[in-house]
């Protein structure tokens, strides 16, 4: 269900039409609001098939990107068309799964199509839903040649009741439509080029490849008639180990079931060991309160150790009478299970707290990237990620640029792994209201997808926007920031990572409106090339500026330099892992000093693995910044940050150090220890 509202109180704002002059004005509409989009899961009310697998694929000519509306191959079938059909896997990017150089770079529509069966059992008695985790970019879906649903802005979730366009019992047809091109009104944004022979080339300033396809799975479930469209919840965590579970449903069917028929929700709060720990009967409001007393806390890995403990949130929906208690003659309609952490986050100028204790974060910025599969998402590589996420020590990262997998975020949960949640607003270098109108769409449905996860520690509307003061900019900020502050209900603090000139830090109309203010900068690599000596001092000079300018606590969201593991110089050269690991040396002395104050809460490396990027002169095989290769093996530089991680955890948060962390080399005879030359000239007095 989607609820369309224009600006109205407390947010009724008046935009210019055209930016650049404020001659005309017009009314902006508000994205409309998301309801439902549960993660679909097997219970005792209902059922869920997949449809990954092989499916066939056509690609349009990139001269006539309209050719398949043209001649109808959503009616038709795709083997009807005049274009060769292929086998694609699914979820995965199509861009490197064949050998073919068009494929890969193809700019416009490519066309997905495969057969399903409905069971037959589905029909009457349950509801029937087709849910794609995620499309890039923009999708158009048909059921048996009848449209079904259409979406723009990967890496999101889109779904439809199709019951009324399936046969139940016998053979469907699905056909999706795949769009990759980007214009400067999509998030992200990009341009197309025409250029010879009515060939288009799409050009975008992001630095990583805009993977396309069906990237997520696509699943096909039931609900019952009437059913619990949608759940939010918050909690709270005291001292006094007292936890709030806050929750509220939405519930969804027939109206005339739900105006002549009495329902409730019966909720139940499980622990690990199956035990009820709280519960509530609720009716008509369909929300409420439990208090659990002993609660077990939701902590990040090694700041406790057991973390990332959840409980269940058992939902069941009944029809009946009954004035307080369940009863025999009550009918259970629906049941949905929601895993959840209990804890309390709250920030000011000077604290990100979490049960009351400060945070520090040790991440990385990363990617949804591998080889073949492209953004494509796969459980093996996730949890191997996650696996080397703690083995190193890390407790955090950002989903830079844009929402990653449902999966993912369920398994940070589990892991106890902080998230920095990113929307796709990445390089934005124009503004427009209509701009506007879809990255406030963008972050809306990311707000609503992730709004239960105890993982998310912050929504990050942006990634190194143009931000400089101007009319348009400052407009466009101030009711971007305003709007998300208003769905989010303040639930987490904000923040965006921006990569202003060190002498225009001052003229940031984003910095201000943030309570976070994430910074990317690479000394040492962009910015003096080479200079080992040009890296801590501005580093903690830039910090203390962006503190001073904005009294916002303040983190390092990019640093870092590109490492060939067959380069080696000495002395060190860039490219090479001994510059690179020396490039890290010099930034570690910086944050050990900004950690001294409170308001600086954190680092994070770019990158924890090489990825792909457009083919470019700078970037031969891609970025080569990774801790990690791309197919996810340490480089050199992956355990000396494993040191520095696990030496900050033990520190900050009393963690147990790696009995492997150390590899021992000469006894000691002394206290003598050798200390990393400050500088160059000191190194040459060696």
């Amino acid at each position: 269900m989607h609820q369309e509202t224009w600006l109205g109180v407390g947010l009724s704002f008046l935009l210019a039409s055209v930016w650049g002059s404020m001659a005309e004005l017009e009314t902006i509409l508000l994205p409309n609001s998301t309801r439902g989009l549960l993660y679909p899961q097997d219970s005792e009310t209902r059922e869920v098939r997949s449809l990954d697998g092989i499916w066939r694929l056509v690609k349009s000519s990139s001269s006539r990107p309209m050719e398949g509306y043209l001649e109808k191959w959503f009616e038709k079938g795709l083997g009807q068309s005049s274009r060769r059909v292929i086998s694609m896997a699914v979820p995965a990017s199509y861009n490197d799964i064949t050998v073919s150089r068009s494929l890969r770079d193809h700019v416009g529509p490519v066309w997905y199509e495969r057969t399903f069966f409905v069971p037959a059992s589905w029909d009457r008695r349950s509801r029937t839903w087709l849910r794609f985790g995620s499309v890039h970019y923009r999708a158009e879906v048909w059921i048996n040649g009848q449209a079904v649903l259409n979406h723009s802005s990967g890496g999101l979730p889109f779904e439809a009741e199709v019951g009324n366009f399936v046969n139940f019992g016998v053979e469907n047809r699905l056909t999706v439509m795949c769009d990759n091109r980007l214009d400067r009104f999509s998030i992200p944004q990009g341009e197309l080029q025409e250029k010879e022979k009515f060939q288009s080339q799409q050009e975008y300033t992001f630095d990583f490849f805009n993977y396309a396809g069906i990237h997520r799975s696509v699943l096909l479930y039931s609900t019952p008639l009437v059913y619990i469209s949608d759940v939010s919840v918050s909690t709270e965590y005291s001292s006094k180990q007292v936890g709030i579970v806050n929750f509220r449903l939405w519930v969804a069917g027939k109206e005339e079931h739900l105006m002549r028929r009495n329902y409730y929700i019966h909720v139940q709060l499980l622990n690990q060991r199956g035990e009820v720990v709280a519960q509530k009967i609720s009716r008509h409001a369909f929300s409420g309160s439990m208090h659990v007393n002993h609660a077990r806390a939701w902590w990040p890995y090694l700041m406790d150790p057991e973390p990332g403990y959840l409980y269940q949130l058992k939902l069941d929906l009944y029809e009946g009478d009954s004035a307080m208690e369940e009863s025999q003659d009550d009918v259970r309609l629906d049941v949905y299970r929601l895993s959840v952490g209990i804890r309390s986050l709250s920030w000011d100028s000077n604290n990100l707290l979490l049960n009351g204790r400060s945070l520090y974060l040790r991440g990385f910025g990363r990617h949804e990237d591998s080889e073949i599969r492209g953004r494509g998402h796969d459980n093996p590589l996730m949890v191997r990620d996650f696996n080397l996420l703690r083995w190193i020590g890390a407790n955090a990262y950002r989903t830079s640029h844009y929402p990653y997998s449902e999966e993912s975020m369920q398994f940070a949960d589990e892991q106890g792994i902080m998230i920095i949640d990113e929307c796709s607003a990445v390089d934005l270098y124009s503004f427009h209201p209509r701009l506007l109108h879809n990255h406030m769409s963008v972050m809306e449905q990311l707000i609503h997808r992730d709004r239960n996860h105890p993982s998310v520690i912050a929504w990050s509307v942006a990634n190194e926007p143009s931000s400089l003061f101007s009319n348009q900019s400052a407009l466009y900020f101030k009711y971007l920031v305003k709007y998300v502050r208003q769905i989010a209900h303040d639930d987490r603090p904000l923040t965006a990572a921006l990569a202003t000139a060190i002498d225009e830090i001052g003229q940031s109309t984003l910095a201000g409106l943030l309570d976070i203010l994430g910074f990317n900068r690479y000394n040492g690599w962009y910015s003096s090339p080479g200079s080992l000596d040009s890296i801590t001092a501005p580093v903690i000079e830039e910090a203390l500026l962006w503190r001073n300018v904005t009294n916002k606590l303040v983190i390092i969201m990019e640093y870092g330099a590109d490492s060939l593991g067959f380069y080696r110089s000495l002395p060190s050269l860039m490219g090479s892992p001994d510059f690179q690991r020396q490039l890290y040396s010099r930034h570690f002395r910086a944050f050990d000093k900004l950690r001294e104050n409170s308001w600086f809460i954190g680092e994070f490396v770019w990158n924890f693995a090489d990825f792909q990027t457009a083919q470019s002169i700078n970037r031969i095989g891609g970025n080569r910044k990774g801790i990690f290769t791309r197919n996810r093996q340490p480089k050199e530089m992956a355990y000396v940050l494993r040191r520095r991680y696990f030496g900050l955890a033990h520190k900050l948060e009393r963690a147990k150090m790696p009995y492997d962390l150390f590899e021992y080399v000469v006894g000691e005879s002394n206290n003598s220890k050798l200390v990393e030359p400050e500088s160059e000239e000191e190194l040459s007095n060696v």
